[in-house]
C-alpha cells in the first residue's frame, strides 16, 4: 500500500510538470556538456549563436500561437476545443509557408555573408520550421490538457535522441559543427513522427477551423507575438552583442554561465505550465480574486524555494562549471557569470508570473510595451557594462536592470485590475510553503 501511495503522489500534475521541466533542463545541460567536449570554444560559440537565431525566429510562431491557444482552449467545451485546434493548425501552416517563401531568396545571398553563424541560420531555419511543426502543435495541446506525462515522454525522445546521436558522432570521429546540425534536424523530424504516431497533434481537427476563431486567435496573437519576440530579443540580445563585440569564444563562456540558470528555470517552467491554464479557467469564469490569488501563490512560493537553491549554487559554481564545461572553462569568467545571475534569480518568479497574469487577463499589449522597455534597457546597459568591464561581466551585471523594471511594471498595472500589495505575494508564499510542508510530513510520515 505504501508503494502504491508513493506512485499516486508522484502521478499528480505538479510532480509530472516539474519532472518534465527538469528533464528539459538536465538534458539541456548534458547536451551542452557533450558539445563542450566535442567542439572548440569558437565552434561552440557559433552553435550558441545558431540556436539563438533559430530560437528568435521560432518565437514568431510560438508568439502567435502558444498563449492564445492555451487561453482559448482551457476550460472550454469539446466542440470549441476542436475549433481552436483546427484554427491553430491553419495559422501554423500559413506561418510556415510564409517563412519558407521569405527564406528562399536569402539562400542565394549566403556567398556574400562572412559570418558563419548567419550562414548556418539562413541555410537551416525554414527546414527547422517544417520539421518541428508537428512537435510544436503537440506541445501546445499536451500543455493545455495538462498531460505532463506525455510531455515528459516527448521531451525525453527529442533531446535524448539528440544526445545519443552526438555521442555516436564523437565515437565515429565525425563530430563537427555541420554534422551536429544535421543530427539536430534529424531528431526534430523523428520527434514529429512520434507525435503523429501517438495522435498528439490532433491533425484531424483541421476541418473544424472557422474564420471567426482564426481571426480571434490572430488578433490576440498579434500582441502576444510582439511580446514574445521582444522577450526573446531581450534574452538573445546578450548573445548577439557578445558575438559581435567580444567574439564566439567569449559567447561560449558567457553561455555556459547562463546555461546553469536552467536550475532556476526548472521550477519556473513547471509552475508556469500549470499556472497559466488554471488562471485562464479562473479568468474565463470571471473570478478576479482567484486569478490574483494564484499569481501571488505561485510567485511567493517559487521565490522562497529559490533561496536555498541560490545559496547552494553560489558556492558550488566552480564545480558545476567544471562538470558541465570541462577543463577548457577552468579559470574563465563562466563561474562568476553564474554567480551574478543566481544573485538576481529571486526576481525571476515575480517577473515571470506578473507577465503571465497580464496575458491571462487579456492584456497582452501591456506585456508587449513592458518587454520593449526591458529590451531597450538591456541593450543600453549591455553596452555600458562592456564599456566599463571590458568582458562578459558587464553583460551579466546589466541583467539586473531590465528584470527589475519588468517586475515593477507588471505589478503597477495589475494593481489596477485588482488592488494588492507586493508584500502580500511573499507573505502568501510563506504561508503556502508552511502548509505544504506540514501536509507533506503528515502524508509521508508519518500519518
Amino acid at each position: 500500500m505504501r508503494v502504491q501511495a508513493i506512485i499516486n503522489k508522484l502521478s499528480n500534475i505538479y510532480f509530472l510538470s516539474l519532472a518534465s521541466s527538469a528533464i528539459v533542463s538536465v538534458l539541456g545541460m548534458v547536451t551542452y556538456a557533450v558539445l563542450s567536449r566535442s567542439l572548440t570554444l569558437e565552434s561552440l560559440g557559433l552553435w550558441v549563436f545558431f540556436m539563438a537565431v533559430i530560437g528568435l525566429l521560432d518565437t514568431i510562431r510560438s508568439g502567435f500561437i502558444v498563449t492564445a491557444f492555451i487561453k482559448f482552449f482551457s476550460g472550454t467545451t469539446a466542440a470549441r476545443a476542436q475549433e481552436v485546434c483546427g484554427s491553430v493548425w491553419y495559422i501554423a501552416l500559413v506561418l510556415t509557408i510564409i517563412v519558407v517563401i521569405i527564406n528562399i531568396p536569402f539562400w542565394f545571398l549566403t556567398d556574400y555573408i562572412d559570418n558563419i553563424g548567419l550562414k548556418l541560420s539562413i541555410k537551416w531555419f525554414s527546414l527547422y520550421f517544417i520539421f518541428t511543426l508537428p512537435v510544436f502543435i503537440a506541445n501546445c495541446i499536451l500543455q493545455a490538457r495538462q498531460n505532463f506525462g506525455a510531455l515528459l515522454f516527448l521531451r525525453l525522445i527529442n533531446q535524448g535522441l539528440f544526445i545519443v546521436m552526438v555521442i555516436l558522432l564523437i565515437v565515429l570521429k565525425s563530430d563537427n559543427l555541420n554534422t551536429i546540425i544535421y543530427v539536430y534536424m534529424a531528431t526534430q523530424l523523428a520527434a514529429s513522427f512520434v507525435c503523429f504516431a501517438k495522435g498528439w497533434t490532433n491533425i484531424r481537427s483541421f476541418k473544424n477551423r472557422t474564420k471567426s476563431c482564426i481571426s480571434e486567435l490572430f488578433h490576440f496573437g498579434k500582441y502576444s507575438v510582439g511580446t514574445n519576440l521582444s522577450a526573446n530579443l531581450f534574452r538573445s540580445s546578450d548573445t548577439f552583442i557578445i558575438n559581435f563585440m567580444l567574439g564566439p569564444a567569449a559567447l561560449a563562456i558567457y553561455n555556459l554561465g547562463q546555461k546553469l540558470m536552467e536550475l532556476v528555470e526548472i521550477p519556473l517552467r513547471s509552475y508556469a505550465a500549470i499556472g497559466m491554464p488554471v488562471m485562464s479557467v479562473a479568468f474565463n469564469q470571471n473570478k478576479k480574486g482567484e486569478v490574483i490569488y494564484l499569481m501571488k501563490k505561485y510567485t511567493g512560493t517559487l521565490t522562497l524555494m529559490l533561496v536555498p537553491c541560490a545559496i547552494a549554487a553560489y558556492f558550488l559554481a566552480d564545480f558545476a562549471i567544471l562538470i558541465i564545461g570541462g577543463k577548457q572553462y577552468a579559470g574563465t569568467e563562466a563561474a562568476n557569470v553564474f554567480r551574478i545571475f543566481i544573485t538576481f534569480a529571486l526576481l525571476y518568479p515575480a517577473d515571470r508570473f506578473l507577465a503571465l497574469t497580464l496575458d491571462v487577463i487579456h492584456q497582452p499589449q501591456i506585456n508587449f510595451i513592458k518587454v520593449l522597455v526591458m529590451l531597450a534597457i538591456n541593450i543600453v546597459t549591455d553596452f555600458i557594462g562592456i564599456y566599463i568591464f571590458k568582458n562578459v561581466y558587464g553583460v551579466a551585471v546589466a541583467t539586473l536592470f531590465p528584470v527589475l523594471t519588468g517586475a515593477l511594471v507588471g505589478y503597477w498595472y495589475l494593481k489596477k485590475y485588482l488592488d494588492f500589495n507586493f508584500r502580500d505575494i511573499y507573505v502568501l508564499g510563506y504561508q503556502e510553503t508552511q502548509l505544504y510542508i506540514k501536509h507533506t510530513l503528515k502524508r509521508w510520515n508519518f500519518g
